[in-house]
């Protein structure tokens, strides 16, 4: 159960997208785990991958398939990542495009393939190409909600987004959904996203808006700090909606856009962590008054990764000491401890660099029983700040990821 409870979803389809799903029982039987999407022929696509030197065989083949042609498909399975198998698995990848670009009268190249799951087992292509048929039948602009839930691995619930607003008297519609619940540190977790519009967008654009969107929303949280081999965010603008396309920044659309872009990138990214594998709260790291974006950066993600603190607020003990000693062992270039300031939401535990006069264990203890926290560092050095959300370690992680593979 995701920190906050399930919300119900009501995604709106997008003119252009068509999705289908099928069970190809490629790990488990009990739901569907194949996902299609069909892109109109005017759809402009942008796509950002994961950094892990061990990037997945659907990943390579996808970037070497955005570089030959115009995407017109999107074949996601769940259940088996495909990834550390070396030529075998960008050879299984491959026939699982060719399968399909029989399937639809297309080719290959215009197939993006991805993949989720375990890593190092080899995927049954048998299986995959024999849930086709199935998912290509059941093709439909109304297939989100199901789209969401064929993704998931150890997601204990869908996650999906959309956002509707006005541009020169017309509605343009955002939707995305995602996957992620473990193995979360997105580097552009295992996470994999899906965001359409139907606003006529220029191909560069996209691609600026997506990385825009991306750094303050999916690389900006953590669950347990590792990245996968198959992480990919896919934005695609169909033009569906009658309106001259955004060809420059300068065009005042372009920041309304992005401003709901990041909107739902944000949404999905904040699912992800709520849903973190055993999570029990939802932490904001809020790094403020650093000497650059990255310092910043680094301190928030330092926090958020120390498995001393992230114990403490499953506990919800005040041991404060934790986050004091994760800033000071940041691997930033200056920091004055002396001038350090940290916040429990708005209960100060340390004024210039050591325990605040005002603070007392029962005030902090109140904050650390609510099950949303904020922890809240002012280093005094500049003016850039950087929030990452994350959440706690509980039994439950160890145990989800210890019998992940029973």
């Amino acid at each position: 159960m995701p920190v906050g409870g399930i919300v119900p979803l009501k995604l709106k389809s997008i003119n252009g997208i068509r999705i289908g799903t099928a069970s190809a029982g490629i790990s488990q039987t009990q739901r569907d785990d194949l996902t299609l999407f069909e892109l109109s022929d005017k759809t402009q696509l942008a796509a950002v991958f994961t950094n892990n030197k061990f990037c997945a065989a659907p990943v390579l083949l996808a970037k070497k398939h955005l570089v030959i042609n115009s995407p017109r498909f999107l074949l996601i399975n769940s259940g088996n990542a495909n990834a550390g198998l070396g030529n075998a698995g960008i050879q299984t990848a491959k026939q699982c495009c060719e399968a399909l670009a029989k399937q639809v009268q297309s080719d290959a190249s215009t197939i993006l393939p991805f993949s989720t799951g375990v890593i190092g087992e080899t995927l049954p292509v048998d299986k995959l190409i024999g849930g086709l048929q199935a998912a290509v039948t059941s093709l439909s602009a109304d297939n989100w909600l199901a789209a969401t839930k064929a993704i998931m691995t150890t997601d204990t619930c869908q996650k999906g987004s959309t956002v509707s607003f006005e541009v020169d008297g017309k509605e343009v519609t955002i939707t995305g959904i995602a996957k992620g619940s473990g193995m979360i540190r997105p580097d552009m977790a295992t996470m994999l996203s899906y965001i359409a519009t139907d606003m006529p967008i220029a191909k560069n654009l996209l691609q600026q808006m997506l990385k825009e969107s991306v750094d303050v929303s999916f690389n900006s949280i953590s669950v347990d700090g590792d990245t996968s081999t198959n992480d990919a965010v896919v934005l695609m603008a169909t033009g569906a909606v009658e309106l001259p396309f955004i060809t420059s920044i300068d065009d005042p659309r372009y920041a309304k856009f992005l401003s709901a872009l990041q909107h739902v990138c944000c949404s999905l990214a904040e699912a992800i962590v709520r849903d973190g594998e055993g999570a029990t709260k939802l932490i904001k790291v809020q790094v403020e008054q650093a000497e650059s974006v990255e310092d910043a950066k680094e301190v928030a993600y330092t926090i958020a990764h120390s498995p001393l603190v992230k114990t403490a607020f499953f506990a919800s003990d005040p041991n404060w000491g934790r986050i004091l000693a994760a800033v000071g062992r940041a691997n930033i270039s200056n920091i004055n401890v002396d001038e350090v300031s940290i916040y429990l939401d708005d209960v100060c535990i340390v004024q210039a660099g050591q325990r605040s006069v005002d603070y007392t264990e029962e005030k902090g203890q109140a904050v650390m029983n609510q099950e949303e926290i904020k922890v809240r560092v002012l280093l005094s050095q500049g003016e850039y700040s950087a929030t990452v959300l994350t959440c706690d370690f509980s039994y439950d992680y160890v145990k989800i990821n210890a019998e992940y593979r029973s």
